[in-house]
C-alpha cells in the first residue's frame, strides 16, 4: 500500500522502539478498491503509556480503551493498542477490555472481513488473515467468524453492514444476513444519534436501494422507519404502475442521479408517506390522496425527532416535504409568485425544484419535462430583479421605530409587520416609509 511520508516516519518511530505500528480498517480496503480515503485508523502492540513516551505531544482520547492520539508535524493521528474485548451486556460497550500483543487476535474482533485488513508500517505490507480480498472480488459483506457474536457485540454493525451495501454497492453474505434477521430487534438498544449517522450515510450512499432493501428483509427498516416499510407493496394506482415504496425508491435513485444534496435525497425518500394514511377512494378516479402532503411534513418532523437530528436538517426537509405539491400555471399574478418566493424561501427554491424533478421522474419513467419549472424560474428571476420586498427586513419600516410611532412593545408588533408586509407584497410602491408609518398607526388602532 502506498503510504504517506509521514505516516512511514511515525511508523518507522514505533519500530526503532521496538513495537509494531498498523494501519487498518477502510483506509486499507479503499486503496485495494482503488478509492481515496484519508480517514486514517492504526492499531500497535505498544500500550498507551509506551505511545505517550515515544511522543512529545500526544491526547488521552480514550485512555480506559487504549486509544492515544499522536500530534506530529501538527497532524493527528489516533492509535488504538491491539485489545480483545469481554462480553458486551448492552449490544454496545463490552464489560471489559485487555491489551493483547496479537495483531491476529486484534482484526478478530472486528465486523467486516473486507474493514479487517492491516498494512504494516512502515513499508505498506497488507495482511488479510479472513480472506477480505477474496470477498472484494466477489463484493460480498461478509462478519467476521460468527456473525451473531458480531452483531451482540454492537447491534449498530447490523446498520453498518446495510450502509456498506449502500456505498459500496456490495450484496450482504447469506449467514450474514439470516444473523441480522434474527438480531434486528436489538437495535433498539443502540443510540438514536449513532443510528442516524448510518442511516443518512446510508441515504447518501451510490446505491440507496441496496442498503434500504437489506434494511428491510432483515427487520431493521421495521425497528427504525417503519413509515417507509409500509409502503411497501402499497397501491398508489392512477399514473403510478408502482407500488409507494418503489416510487420512493425511484425519486430518491432521481436525486442521487441528479446530483442533489443529501436534504434532497431524504425529502425525496419521505415526501409521500402520508399517501398511508389520507388515502380515499375518488369519484373519478381510483384514489385520491388529498392533504398527503401535510401529513407527510408531520411524519418527516416525527421521524427525524425520533432520530435526533439537529433542528436545521428537520425543519429543512419538513418544509420541502410540506410544499413539494405547489402547482404553478403562468396565469398567476406577479403577486402570487412573490407570495410564493416569501412562503418557500428564496434558499428553499432550488432545493424544491430539484424534489419536483425527482418526484415527476419517478412518476413518469422518464426524464421530467423542464419547461414548466424553467418558465416559473423566470418569473420568480424577474421578481428577485425588481428587488420587492419579501420578508419584514426589506420593509422601510421596523420594530423600533413602530414603538417610537406609540406601538406598545409585544405581539402587536410583529402581528403589524406581518399585515404590512402582505400589502407590501401585493402592491410594492406602498413601501415606502411614510405610507407605512400612517398605515401602522391605523392598524395599531384597530387591532
Amino acid at each position: 500500500m502506498r503510504i504517506d511520508s509521514e505516516i512511514k516516519e511515525i511508523g518507522r518511530i514505533f519500530k526503532e522502539g521496538g513495537y509494531s505500528l498498523y494501519l487498518v480498517g477502510g483506509a486499507v480496503r479503499d486503496f485495494l478498491l482503488g478509492k481515496e480515503n484519508h480517514d486514517y485508523d492504526f492499531t500497535t502492540d505498544a500500550e498507551p503509556a509506551d505511545v505517550k513516551r515515544m511522543f512529545r505531544r500526544t491526547i488521552d482520547t480514550g485512555i480506559k480503551h487504549g486509544t492515544v492520539t499522536v500530534i506530529h508535524h501538527h497532524r493527528h493521528y489516533e492509535i488504538t493498542t491491539f485489545r480483545t474485548e469481554g462480553d458486551y451486556k448492552d449490544s454496545r460497550h463490552p464489560e471489559s477490555v485487555t491489551f493483547v500483543k496479537s495483531l491476529e487476535e486484534d482484526l478478530k474482533r472486528r465486523d467486516f472481513t473486507i474493514n479487517a485488513f492491516a498494512a504494516e508500517l512502515p513499508d505498506g505490507r497488507i495482511i488479510d488473515l479472513h480472506e477480505g480480498r477474496k470477498d472484494l472480488r466477489h463484493r460480498i459483506i461478509r462478519a467476521i467468524g460468527i456473525p451473531e457474536e458480531r452483531f451482540q457485540e454492537d447491534a449498530l454493525r447490523m446498520m453498518r453492514a446495510c450502509r456498506f451495501s449502500s456505498q459500496l454497492g456490495f450484496d450482504i453474505e447469506k449467514d450474514t444476513e439470516a444473523a441480522m434477521k434474527d438480531l434486528s430487534p436489538t437495535i433498539r438498544r443502540i443510540s438514536a444519534e449513532r443510528i442516524k449517522e448510518e442511516l443518512f450515510r446510508l441515504i447518501d450512499g451510490k446505491d440507496p436501494r441496496k442498503g434500504l432493501e437489506a434494511m428491510r428483509r432483515t427487520g431493521l427498516m421495521h425497528e427504525i422507519l417503519p413509515e417507509l416499510e409500509r409502503t411497501y407493496r402499497f397501491e398508489q394506482g392512477g399514473m403510478h404502475e408502482e407500488d409507494l415504496y418503489e416510487h420512493l425508491l425511484l425519486s430518491l435513485e432521481t436525486a442521487r442521479d441528479n446530483g442533489c444534496p443529501l436534504t434532497v435525497k431524504l425529502a425525496a425518500l419521505f415526501h409521500d408517506l402520508g399517501k398511508v394514511d389520507t388515502r380515499a377512494k375518488g369519484e373519478t378516479r381510483e384514489y385520491t390522496f388529498y392533504g398527503h402532503e401535510a401529513r407527510s411534513a408531520e411524519m418527516v418532523d416525527a421521524i427525524f425527532r425520533r432520530l435526533k437530528t439537529s433542528n436545521e436538517e428537520r425543519e429543512t426537509v419538513r418544509h420541502l416535504v410540506a410544499n413539494h405539491m405547489f402547482s404553478y400555471t403562468p396565469d398567476w399574478s406577479d403577486s402570487a409568485v412573490r407570495r410564493f418566493i416569501r412562503r418557500i424561501g428564496i434558499e428553499n427554491i432550488n432545493t424544491l425544484f430539484a424534489l419536483r424533478v425527482c418526484d415527476m421522474t419517478a412518476t413518469t419513467g422518464h426524464k421530467a419535462d423542464p419547461r414548466p419549472l424553467l418558465a416559473f424560474t423566470d418569473r420568480i428571476n424577474a421578481e428577485l430583479e425588481r428587488e420587492c420586498a419579501l420578508s419584514i427586513k426589506d420593509l422601510r419600516i421596523d420594530g423600533n421605530r413602530l414603538i417610537e410611532l406609540g406601538v406598545p412593545k409585544g405581539p402587536m408588533i410583529g402581528r403589524i409587520l406581518n399585515a404590512l408586509l402582505e400589502e407590501v407584497i401585493e402592491d410594492p410602491s406602498l413601501n415606502d416609509k411614510e405610507a407605512l408609518e400612517k398605515r401602522a398607526i391605523s392598524l395599531s388602532q384597530a387591532l
